[in-house]
């Protein structure tokens, strides 16, 4: 019977320990944070799953409207004889035979100048809850072929095969092309056909038909012109090979992003809430590359500059980085309630801890579920509310009078608001998060004075 009663006392002074000790309720409260990281995982892993769905739809919808755009060229593809000497040995006389034989090669032509004028016309397609940056262009591009210069790759004048030559033009986006292309040079258009992709070829080649001798730079320098217009998504580039390559580009999408290994010029870009205008310029001494080559066109889209059209943060994004905010939220929370718990001496059991920190996590799951179906904004003002609300009126149960409640949330909403000013910001998010979090470090350590912690 002693050992019973003996055991019952200890249990009573655990149990008091349990309820008066500030030891016990930190311990308490920092144990239902790390058990409540347990649904947080799962809520963004659930946000994780539904932006690779949305990945998918869009990589659909871009699929079905045009791909990317990138133009590799004009390329003067000129035709030239080579020659190959074969030694035959003759068993009768015991001497070799010389013999010449002929094939053709091809050399490849940059232009002299490469200019485009870029028009794009933006907007955003929807499937459901998901939408993709579309574009359409209009391509205008001109310039000047220059007499090429192959005698340094021991290619003579008169082994050229002047009249097969013909014009190449590589483009990444064969099927959004809406527009027959013809190629303007000297005084005559030729048209363009598709030429056969093999799977180690990297972009489509269109390509003209045999240039008339007259409209080829063999004596004098030669104008060419011709438009494409497409249907696009994501990304516009330009292979700069000429030898002075420009791009001037205008559109009506406000959120550009700037790709490549050239800038536009920073006097006169321009970046509005109706569009962007942009100015490149790339000489050849900016690039490591000529402008002819022998027997194959080179690999240079790792050269390419220019815009990519970009969805700024969408909803997925920005769920995923408010949800990265969940472990701050219930931890401050959980404070707010301990430091009301430990200066009031009001009773909070574990369980009303747990189901305030449940509601927390339940801010997620509405955020993304009406996010899908609304605005980020419209959706990030219903389930903060909604959670507040929930909150404060347990928390009125809890502590009686309403003047800890209100307090609560206050305090609930100017740290939804703190998160939603972060995640809205790309540049300043780390400085802004960081002078908060000292601000909300401060005023933790400036109420933690009046707490006696010697009691516990």
């Amino acid at each position: 019977m002693e050992v019973h009663s003996q055991n019952n006392q200890n249990k009573n002074k655990f149990g008091q320990w349990l309820k008066t000790s500030i030891t016990a309720r930190m311990l308490m409260v920092g144990f239902l944070t790390l058990i409540l990281l347990i649904p947080l995982a799962f809520i963004e892993s659930l946000i994780t799953e539904r932006s690779f769905r949305q990945n998918d739809v869009v990589e659909d919808i871009n699929y079905k409207w045009g791909n990317d755009v990138m133009v590799y060229g004009p390329i003067l593809k000129l035709p030239y004889k080579h020659y190959t000497e074969i030694k035959t040995l003759n068993e009768k006389t015991n001497t070799y035979i010389k013999e010449i034989k002929t094939s053709i090669k091809y050399a490849y032509i940059f232009p002299e100048t490469l200019n485009t004028v870029c028009d794009v016309d933006s907007k955003t397609l929807n499937r459901g809850n998901f939408e993709s940056a579309v574009y359409t262009t209009q391509m205008q591009f001109s310039g000047k072929f220059t007499k090429p210069q192959l005698s340094s790759r021991d290619i003579k004048d008169e082994d050229i095969v002047w009249n097969k030559a013909s014009i190449l033009v590589r483009t990444s986006n064969l099927k959004g092309i809406k527009n027959e292309v013809n190629f303007n040079i000297g005084n005559q258009t030729y048209a363009f056909e598709t030429n056969y992709v093999d799977s180690n070829r990297y972009l489509d080649e269109l390509e003209s038909s045999y240039l008339k001798e007259y409209d080829l730079p063999k004596d004098k320098d030669l104008n060419f012109s011709f438009n494409m217009a497409f249907n696009g998504s994501k990304l516009i580039q330009l292979i700069p090979i000429g030898k002075t390559t420009t791009m001037q580009m205008t559109s009506n999408w406000p959120d550009p992003s700037f790709t490549g290994n050239f800038l536009p010029n920073d006097e006169t870009k321009e970046i509005t809430k109706d569009g962007f205008k942009a100015d490149w310029k790339i000489l050849h001494i900016n690039r490591p590359f000529s402008q002819q080559y022998i027997n194959a066109v080179p690999n240079l889209k790792d050269y390419a500059f220019g815009t990519k059209f970009m969805v700024m943060v969408d909803e997925y994004q920005k769920s995923e980085r408010s949800a990265k905010y969940g472990f701050l939220v219930i931890g401050l929370t959980f404070l707010i309630f301990f430091l009301i718990q430990t200066m009031s001496k009001i009773p909070i059991h574990p369980f009303q801890y747990l189901m305030i920190g449940i509601a927390l996590t339940m801010f997620y799951t509405l955020l993304v579920s009406i996010s899908e179906h609304s605005n980020f904004l419209k959706a990030y003002l219903i389930a903060g509310s909604s959670v507040i609300i929930l909150i404060t009126l347990y928390s009125k149960s809890i502590l009686i009078t309403w003047k800890f409640p209100l307090f609560i949330a206050t305090s609930l909403t100017a740290l939804y608001a703190f998160i939603y000013v972060i995640i809205q910001l790309e540049n300043y998010a780390l400085l802004v998060g960081s002078i908060g979090l000292f601000l909300i470090l401060s005023a933790v350590m400036y109420v933690s004075i009046k707490i006696d912690w010697n009691n516990g």
